[in-house]
């Protein structure tokens, strides 16, 4: 009997740890489940606010270069998620978050941070956040006007170089253009 009461009793803490870590690893799925939603709007959140300040510096390299014809900046942009386009026809350079987590604004209401344009709009469970830096300035690309040059996500920041070219029917043109 002593035999079997010991046999008995490994048997017991098996059970007792295989249950114990599954009540563990269902805790922690639970956690994470909580958690992970928030994470990502944690995530998101955090992108758009370093955009609108990535978006702030580039417009104060446009500002600095508007004193005189051949006036040149360099801008670094980091890029890890959403897209930049650069809209000559409505002079405007824009930043696109699609499938937000978080709801930045409003939906369909405008708000302006600063000379920021934000607009949120609501897709099916997620967002698409838009933050336009619009220009009463002529905005060119590579020295022409394009509707929409886009540039997607990459692992090394891009370099603009932002360039007063003059003045053209009592407008400034402003060129931007990409660069290494």
């Amino acid at each position: 009997m002593i035999i079997n009461k010991h046999f008995d009793i490994r048997g017991q803490i098996w059970v007792e740890t295989v249950i114990y870590t599954l009540i563990g690893l269902a805790l922690i799925g639970l956690t994470l489940a909580i958690l992970t939603p928030q994470i990502r709007e944690f995530r998101d959140r955090s992108v758009i606010e370093q955009t609108i300040e990535s978006l702030n510096t580039f417009d104060s390299k446009v500002i600095e270069i508007l004193d005189a014809p051949g006036n040149k900046r360099k801008i670094t942009f980091r890029l890890d998620r959403g897209e930049i386009i650069v809209d000559s026809f409505d002079n405007e350079v824009r930043y696109i978050l699609d499938g937000s987590n978080v709801r930045y604004s409003e939906p369909g209401v405008e708000l302006n941070i600063g000379r920021i344009r934000v607009l949120t709009e609501e897709l099916t469970e997620k967002y698409k956040i838009i933050l336009s830096l619009p220009y009463l300035h002529n905005i060119t690309y590579d020295g022409a006007d394009r509707d929409n040059e886009t540039f997607s996500p990459v692992s090394i920041p891009y370099e603009f170089f932002v360039e007063n070219k003059g003045k053209i029917n009592n407008k400034i043109w402003i060129d931007i253009t990409e660069g290494s």
